[in-house]
């Protein structure tokens, strides 16, 4: 009778193991996620095209005018909300700039809100190159890839059956790319001459106390083997939400592109918005711990031979599936 007992126990325990996780005592159901529509990466790759066409996005040039008729058009066009924040910034080396930050909201009524952030201006200069250093740069991978997955999630998620109950706001920063060149011997360090636009924008938002539920900046988010690991000050600001990203990567099977690996932190749009306006936000973008940016970086090598439809869905996507977890 004692066996019998024993085994009738044993035989229990492994159908109430088998039947679920529990913790607690209590029967865990799996997670169940929310489909998001397709990221195309055809499409953000001819978003950036179309930028490198009007030529470098200097501020004060003419590429820069064109492209910033282009993106309120574009977004207009998705029936976004769309402002711009029109100001002046003196650069390093004492230039007066005019620039302007571009705002465009997804259901600009909604209370809970997800800001996507990322630069639209080029470098001036190929400060790390061995020739043409005095020349600006394309830009391709280097601004252009992340308006480029901003353009595309836009039009994706205006289009699609699926409508999303949050609120999003789109804000393309402008002179972000401007700080003293690789070779500067005269660096000012009580001044941050990079990021201007996310500087004003952090301390003068669109809206007055405008808030989001957190912020995701797309950088650098193009290129032919890039790897995204975990940056500094997004980790310190951030955590959270930086794990969620890394981790809904994973479930998409892009764990090859987002690594669970702490790299340095880095001077980018992201920390003034953590730090001024108060907004959790994280940085996707590609800086390695090991080697830092990649070869391209502020050279002239930062063309379209560089870009990888691959990276691009493997951002596009994961960014997209985050916000339909919302």
């Amino acid at each position: 009778m004692k066996n019998r007992f024993l085994i009738f126990v044993i035989l229990l325990a492994i159908i109430w193991s088998c039947s679920g996780d529990k913790i607690n005592g209590r029967i865990q159901e799996p997670v169940v996620y929310r489909s998001a529509p397709d990221f195309s990466a055809d499409s953000a790759y001819a978003f950036i095209q179309q930028q490198v066409d009007f030529g470098p996005r200097v501020p004060n040039t003419e590429g820069h005018r064109k492209t910033r008729a282009w993106l309120i058009e574009k977004f207009r066009s998705y029936g976004l909300e769309v402002q711009t924040q029109d100001f002046q910034a003196r650069t390093y080396d004492n230039l007066t700039w005019n620039l302007s930050n571009i705002i465009a909201s997804y259901n600009p009524s909604a209370k809970k809100r997800i800001l996507l952030g990322a630069h639209w201006d080029t470098r001036r200069m190929a400060d790390k190159d061995t020739e043409r250093i005095d020349e600006p740069i394309d830009g391709a991978n280097d601004g252009g890839s992340g308006v480029a997955v901003l353009l595309e999630i836009a039009r994706v998620i205006t289009s699609s059956d699926d409508k999303l109950e949050i609120g999003i706001d789109f804000i393309l920063f402008d002179g972000e790319d401007d700080g003293e060149p690789e070779y500067s011997n005269s660096r000012n360090s009580s001044q941050v001459w990079w990021c201007l636009g996310s500087q004003h924008w952090a301390k003068n938002p669109h809206q007055p106390g405008y808030t989001a539920y957190y912020g995701i900046l797309v950088d650098l988010v193009g290129a032919k083997g890039a790897r995204f690991y975990r940056e500094g000050y997004s980790m310190r600001y951030a955590k959270n939400i930086v794990n969620k990203v890394w981790n809904f990567a994973s479930e998409l099977g892009y764990s090859d592109f987002f690594i669970a690996r702490d790299a340095p932190e880095i001077i980018d749009d992201h920390v003034f918005v953590n730090r001024d306006a108060k907004i959790p936000m994280i940085n996707i973008v590609e800086f390695s711990p090991d080697y830092g940016f990649g070869h391209y970086h502020h050279t002239h090598a930062d063309n379209m031979d560089i870009i990888d439809r691959r990276t691009l869905k493997a951002v596009g996507q994961t960014v997209l599936f985050t916000l339909y977890q919302e």
